[in-house]
């Protein structure tokens, strides 16, 4: 009978007392242009802004009023307030930091508005909202690039990128076609992830088709990748290809070693044979003191570069190490953020394991910035800030989410978090450096470490015997020669290679 009389009217009150009440923080000009474009929004309704400015408090903006954000707590519980929109594209990572931590105890998810450069013609709409990304929680202010260094290597030139279908891989392709090569050749073995990345680039330059060239190779192939390279002669090389996967290259060491030593070793020659000005390998901090076998095998690609650099005239051999970039595959927080929307609990290998991080950008143009700065030989670190206590992480995202960490303090909460143990050949902690003087450089976030090394005639010797041991997958004479060979690397337990497991147990 009501919806008979009210008609309409009717419908809009049910829709009304539906939706999530949000508050918009910042009052600012992307905070009224986000309130505006909600306006007619069937999902959140805006009860009110915050901002920062104590002379704006009291006041009302489009008919809503504008709170002081110390008295968010009291609000999210007398306004039932669900979400916070956070509408100041042009903070500063800090200040966006500390906000987030000022919002956390409110237990409202955040959602945010991305970076004034992202937004497009800098008008903002519904659809520019996005869940709070994890650069929100960890990421820094970037340093502005170099534009020299940044160009020196790639403008006008013929590049290629190994593994360009991979995290580090992709966003080396989007940062090098922006610099505008004379021509950018993309390695991948994957055919989904090489057409992934080709269309999107493809989609990026729609006045210059076929200045992208997609070749399916393995790096392992010797042949293919000379054939590449004779074709196109390319004048710098970034090498991102590789398995990094802890566990999984601790369960498979033979194919680990196969891809980031020889893989690296065929790419490197082939360059030499092709006259490459610059090669760049792509490393990790995992190859110091490593524990396993994906960085022993890091560290091993260091070192033969290392040692090609004396030997090879005319290609620059240079490696950049870094630690974990955000949001990359394989990466915790993807997992996280999946698990919280699962309900739970969030699975955690040990309460002390610690990570530095990097977003994948700001990686990706450190990268192309410390190949230009090369003379030959040289291992660059990379400036990764402060480590990160990834249970902290995990806390910070519940709470982020409008949740609350259950626990024994709080079993009535909405997501625990499950320790599950040490994963085989995972670290506690991660280090980025051998050795305790690091030089700097001309770039503040670029580091220079010394590394010790075999020259090629002693360590060609060495790697003959590691591919014989490969090819018959010992892995027990595989792992003594990496431990002969690699500075500092110590198994962190037994052998777990699959298929040495399984014909031990039919042995025995």
């Amino acid at each position: 009978m009501a919806r008979v009389w009210l008609g309409d009217q009717y419908l809009s009150i049910l829709k009304q007392a539906s939706r999530t009440k949000v508050l918009i923080y910042g009052a600012g000009s992307a905070g009224r242009q986000l309130a505006a474009a909600m306006t007619n929004s069937h999902e959140m309704q805006v009860v009110g802004f915050l901002d920062d400015d104590e002379r704006l408090h009291g006041r009302v903006l489009n008919g809503q009023p504008i709170y002081n954000p110390a008295d968010l707590d009291t609000l999210a519980t007398t306004l039932n307030i669900n979400d916070v929109l956070l509408a100041m594209p042009a903070l500063s990572r800090k200040r966006r930091n500390e906000i987030l931590g000022q919002i956390r105890s409110a237990h409202v998810a955040v959602r945010t508005l991305p970076s004034v450069t992202d937004l497009a013609q800098g008008k903002v709409s519904i659809s520019d909202l996005r869940d709070l990304d994890i650069d929100d929680l960890l990421g820094r202010d970037p340093v502005a690039p170099n534009h020299v260094l940044l160009e020196k290597n790639i403008s006008g030139k013929v590049v290629l990128v190994t593994g360009a279908g991979g995290s580090i891989g992709s966003e080396l392709c989007r940062q090098i076609q922006i610099l505008g090569p004379k021509k950018l050749l993309l390695i991948e073995q994957s055919e989904f992830a090489l057409y992934a990345i080709h269309q999107e680039l493809e989609e990026k330059q729609f006045e210059r088709r076929g200045g992208v060239v997609p070749l399916l190779a393995s790096v392992q192939d010797e042949q293919r990748m000379n054939e590449i390279m004779s074709t196109w002669r390319p004048d710098t090389v970034y090498h991102a290809a590789a398995y990094k996967h802890v566990p999984l290259v601790e369960h498979n060491p033979v194919e680990g070693i196969k891809n980031n030593v020889f893989g690296t070793l065929r790419a490197a020659q082939a360059a030499v044979r092709n006259g490459v000005a610059d090669f760049v390998l792509i490393s990790t901090d995992k190859a110091v003191r490593p524990t396993n076998i994906m960085g022993a095998s890091k560290r091993m690609a260091e070192m033969l570069l290392q040692a090609l650099a004396i030997t090879a005239s005319g290609t620059k051999f240079t490696m950049v190490r870094f630690g974990n970039v955000l949001g990359s595959s394989g990466s915790v927080v993807p997992r996280f953020r999946q698990q919280i929307r699962d309900g739970g609990p969030i699975t955690l290998t040990h309460p002390e394991i610690t990570r530095y991080f990097m977003t994948i950008p700001e990686a990706a143009q450190l990268v192309i910035q410390a190949g230009a700065m090369a003379r030959g030989g040289d291992v660059f670190v990379l400036d990764m800030g402060q480590p990160v206590k990834i249970i902290d992480l995990a806390r910070r995202m519940i709470e982020l989410s409008g949740l609350e960490l259950r626990d024994e303090d709080n079993p009535d909460g909405d997501i625990a978090i499950e320790i599950t143990g040490l994963r085989p050949g995972e670290k506690l902690y991660e280090e980025l450096l051998i050795g305790d003087s690091p030089e700097p450089t001309t770039h503040p976030r670029i580091m220079k470490a010394h590394e010790d090394f075999l020259a090629w005639p002693a360590l060609e010797q060495r790697l003959l015997a590691l591919q014989a041991a490969l090819e018959i997958n010992d892995v027990v004479v595989v792992r003594a020669i990496l431990q002969a060979l690699v500075s500092g690397y110590e198994p962190s337990g037994g052998i777990v290679d699959w298929v040495h497991r399984a014909q031990s147990a039919e042995a025995g």
